[in-house]
């Protein structure tokens, strides 16, 4: 889940950017079935009377923080926030934010990660739209002078349909002027499926593809991710979600840091996901 909460559970895995350049930090995770882009409308949520204002917020624990695939905390575990303000017009704001661990040089030395977001969601037909901007930022990282900043700013499109009653397609993409980590234009493309099963539980599936103009400095080579997985609402608005993500960057291909003979690193590889995440 990129256990980047931004949607549903998360704007919750809304959407979600690899900590993998050579000398800089890298952006957020997943948090199943979490889409990369804008995020998708969150519920419950408290409405604010005479506004037509809806808050809602979601908090969440993972075992990794993962976005597009590849770990945002050299492995470890995750505490997310995420807070959506959204007006019955469609217009929204909100923030993410989580704990994260870049590798590279000393001065990829963030600890924190904050996206804001802001965008408009409306519908056509059957089909739900999120146009929406988002910005990565990394507050505590340190800034000498000739180093490179890993904050960067992304405008998203999703669109999701409920096709039967059991199964919703989603899509997204996502473009950045200039990447993480100064990497230039960036490409990122996604599709997913959600089906309803018995007994409450829901299968969810995303495919995802990054592409990235200057891949020396991001740290890896254009790449697919995806993720498989299973969640249900086990306890007091509680949900688990448990599943597969993996990456095809070869652990060689995988932040190589620059100075030094390596193998690469093992933050693209594989693993199993575990989120718990409450929306309130």
């Amino acid at each position: 889940m990129r256990t980047r909460l931004y949607s549903a559970v998360a704007i919750a895995a809304l959407l979600s950017t690899p900590a993998v350049a050579q000398t800089v930090a890298s952006p957020p995770s997943e948090t199943p079935p979490a889409s990369e882009t804008a995020s998708p409308a969150p519920t419950p949520g408290i409405a604010i009377p005479d506004t037509g204002l809806t808050l809602t917020s979601t908090a969440a624990a993972s075992s990794d923080y993962l976005f597009r695939g590849i770990s945002q905390t050299r492995n470890r575990p995750a505490g997310q926030g995420t807070f959506d303000l959204a007006h019955e017009s469609g217009v929204y704001a909100g923030a993410f934010v989580s704990n994260a661990t870049f590798l590279g040089n000393p001065y990829n030395d963030t600890r924190q990660e904050l996206d804001l977001l802001a965008g408009y969601r409306f519908t056509v037909g059957h089909v739900s739209l999120d146009v929406g901007y988002i910005a990565y930022l990394y507050p505590d990282q340190s800034k000498p002078p000739g180093t490179q900043l890993n904050e960067y700013q992304e405008v998203a499109l999703r669109a999701s349909s409920q096709v039967t009653e059991a199964l919703k397609l989603s899509a997204a993409i996502n473009y950045s002027p200039n990447f993480f980590g100064r990497s230039g234009n960036a490409y990122y493309v996604e599709g997913g499926a959600d089906v309803s099963l018995p007994l409450g539980f829901t299968a969810f599936g995303r495919l995802g593809y990054q592409w990235i103009e200057n891949n020396a400095r991001f740290g890896t080579p254009d790449y697919l991710w995806y993720g498989i997985g299973v969640q249900r609402e086990i306890v007091l608005g509680v949900t688990l979600a448990v599943g597969w993500y993996g990456t095809n960057i070869s652990q060689s291909e995988c932040a190589p840091v620059a100075d030094r003979a390596d193998t690469g690193q093992k933050i693209c590889d594989g693993r199993v996901l575990v989120t718990l995440s409450r929306t309130f």
